[in-house]
C-alpha cells in the first residue's frame, strides 16, 4: 500500500474542527469588569467548571476567558473517548493511590454517568455513544493479563481469537477485553460548542481572544491582568489590557504555562497525532465488522487507539508522543510527516481489507503529561484560587470531575473530594532542562524496548515505577 498516495490529499485542520458547525468567535475583553468566578481556560475543564458552578449557584456571575476560541486546542482535537477512570486504568491507580483507587474507580464511573445525564438533561448534540472500549492484544504475551480481568458482572468481558474475530476483524488482534461501561464515544468539539451554548444560555459570560498574562492577590479578590492582541481588534494590530476582579478563579489552561510558578514544572507537553479516514462503504465496513462502534485500544506501551466517527471514518491515532526540548508549544509541531506515514502504515496492517482507502485530515497537538498520569489539584491566595492540570490524554471525561474538585476547593469547605489524598498531593514535579528532555528520552526508549522484549520492564523503568513516576498502558 502506497501510503504517501493515502495521505497525499489530507487536510492539516483537526477533523473536529474543520466543519461549518464552528462557531464564529465571540469577542475580547476590552474593558475592566468584576466577577465572583473567573474560569481561565475555554477547553473541557473551564467549561464543565463553568456548568457546575450556574449549577450549584444560579445567581453567581461566571466569566470564562479564553485566548483562543473554544476548543481549539486539546479539547477539541483528540480521539473522543471519554473514560471513567480517573487514574489512567485502574492498575495505574493501584500504583499511585492504593488506598483510595477502588473509590476513585466509583468516583469515575459516577462522573461518567453524570456526563451522559448533562447531555440529555441540556440537549447536546455531541454524538454521544455509550460502547465501552476495547482493549486488544497484539501480541500473544498481552493476553493473560486480558484474560485475567473477565468480570462480565462489572462488565469486564473477554474474547479470546476467534470470539473477537466475530467483532472485529484484524489479523493483527490475539484477544481483547471489552470494559462495556467504562468509555463513551463522544464528538470531542462539538461537545465543548454545546457545552458554549449551555453555560451562555445560563448566563455565563464568556470572551474569546482574551489572554490572561498576570494574577495578583488582593485584600478581598483576585486582580486579573488581561491582553488582547491582533485580529480580536477587528483586524488591527494594537493591543487592548483590561483587569478581571474576581472573588474566586479557577485556572484551567493546562497544557500552556501555568499562572502559578511554583508547579510549573509539573507538566511537559507531550504532542500526540492522528488520521482520519474518508467515510467507509456499506461493503468496506462490512468487510471489518464493527457493528458495536467500541472504541479500541491496543495494549503496547507505544499504543494506538481508534475509533469510528458518526459518518464512519475511522480515526486512527497514537504511536509517538514526541517532546520538545525547553517545553516548547507551537503550531510548527501540529504536522509531523514521519509520524503520519507511521499511523498510515499501522493502520493498513491492521485492517489490510481497507486498502485503497484514504485519508481526509492528519494533524496533531499536544498534551498536559505529569509524572503520574492522571490530573492534579492545587490552590493559591487563601483557596481564592484553584488549579487543575496533568490530565495526560485522559481529560475528555476526567474534566469535568477536575471542574467538580476546584469548585469544592474554592468553596473553602472540607469535602470528600478536598480530602482526597489523589487532591491533596502533587505528582513529582519533572526536572529542568536538560534533563528533562534526557530523562524523557531515556524512558521513551525504555518503553520501546519493554514492548520488544515481551512487555518486560528494565532497570530505568523499574526505578521509576519505585520513585512513583512508572506508567504500564
Amino acid at each position: 500500500m502506497d501510503v504517501n498516495a493515502a495521505l497525499a490529499d489530507a487536510s492539516t485542520v483537526p477533523f473536529w474542527l474543520d466543519t461549518e458547525e464552528r462557531p464564529q468567535p465571540l469577542p475580547p475583553l476590552t474593558r475592566d469588569i468584576e466577577a465572583d468566578l473567573l474560569i481561565v481556560g475555554g477547553g473541557f475543564t473551564g467549561l464543565w467548571t463553568a456548568l457546575q458552578a450556574k449549577e450549584r449557584d444560579p445567581k453567581r456571575h461566571v466569566v470564562l476567558l479564553e485566548a483562543n476560541s473554544t476548543g481549539w486546542a486539546a479539547s477539541g482535537r483528540n480521539g473522543g473517548f471519554c473514560a471513567a477512570s480517573l487514574t489512567h486504568g485502574y492498575d495505574n491507580g493501584q500504583a499511585h493511590l492504593p488506598t483510595e483507587n477502588e473509590r476513585l474507580a466509583q468516583l469515575g464511573r459516577e462522573n461518567l454517568d453524570a456526563i451522559a445525564a448533562a447531555v440529555d438533561r441540556y440537549g447536546m448534540d455531541c454524538e454521544f455513544e455509550r460502547t465501552g472500549e476495547l482493549d486488544v492484544a497484539t501480541e500473544d504475551y498481552q493476553v493473560a493479563a486480558l484474560r485475567e480481568a473477565h468480570d462480565p458482572a462489572a462488565g469486564f468481558i473477554f474474547y479470546d481469537q476467534q470470539e473477537l474475530a466475530q467483532i472485529v476483524k484484524s489479523p493483527t488482534y490475539k484477544g481483547a477485553l471489552w470494559e462495556s461501561r467504562e468509555v463513551a464515544m463522544v464528538n470531542p468539539a462539538k461537545l465543548c460548542w454545546e457545552l458554549l451554548r449551555v453555560i451562555r444560555d445560563l448566563g455565563v459570560e464568556v470572551y474569546e481572544g482574551t489572554k490572561v498574562t498576570d494574577l495578583s492577590d488582593r485584600r478581598s479578590t483576585v486582580l486579573v491582568t488581561t491582553e488582547v492582541t491582533g485580529q480580536a481588534l477587528s483586524g488591527s494590530r494594537a493591543s487592548a489590557r483590561s483587569t478581571v476582579s474576581a472573588a474566586h478563579v479557577a485556572l484551567a489552561t493546562n497544557v500552556f504555562p501555568s499562572l502559578l510558578k511554583r508547579v510549573s514544572l509539573h507538566t511537559v507537553p507531550v504532542y500526540d497525532y492522528a488520521l482520519m479516514t474518508e467515510p467507509l462503504t456499506p461493503a468496506q465496513l462490512e468487510a471489518i465488522g464493527w457493528q458495536g462502534r467500541q472504541g479500541i485500544g491496543d495494549c503496547a506501551n507505544r499504543f494506538h487507539y481508534y475509533r469510528l466517527s458518526a459518518d464512519n471514518r475511522i480515526l486512527f491515532g497514537g504511536w509517538d508522543a514526541v517532546y520538545h526540548f525547553g517545553r516548547q508549544i507551537s503550531w510548527k509541531y501540529d504536522q509531523r510527516p514521519e509520524t503520519f506515514e507511521t499511523l498510515a502504515e499501522h493502520f493498513f496492517a491492521t485492517f489490510p481489507q481497507l486498502e485503497g482507502l484514504r485519508f481526509t485530515h492528519k494533524w496533531g497537538g499536544p498534551i498536559d503529561t505529569c509524572s503520574r498520569f492522571f490530573s492534579f489539584f492545587t490552590s493559591a491566595y487563601g483557596k481564592k484560587v484553584a488549579m487543575a492540570a496533568g490530565f495526560t490524554g485522559l481529560g475528555v471525561g476526567a474534566s469535568r470531575f477536575a471542574g467538580t474538585v476546584m469548585l469544592d476547593l474554592l468553596s473553602g469547605e472540607s469535602t470528600e473530594l478536598t480530602e482526597l489524598e489523589m487532591v491533596r498531593r502533587l505528582p513529582l514535579p519533572f526536572p529542568p532542562e536538560p534533563a528533562a528532555w534526557l530523562g524523557i528520552r531515556m524512558t521513551t526508549q525504555a518503553l520501546i524496548k519493554a514492548d520488544e522484549n515481551e512487555g518486560r520492564r528494565g532497570p530505568l523503568l523499574k526505578v521509576l515505577d519505585a520513585v512513583g513516576m512508572g506508567f504500564d498502558s
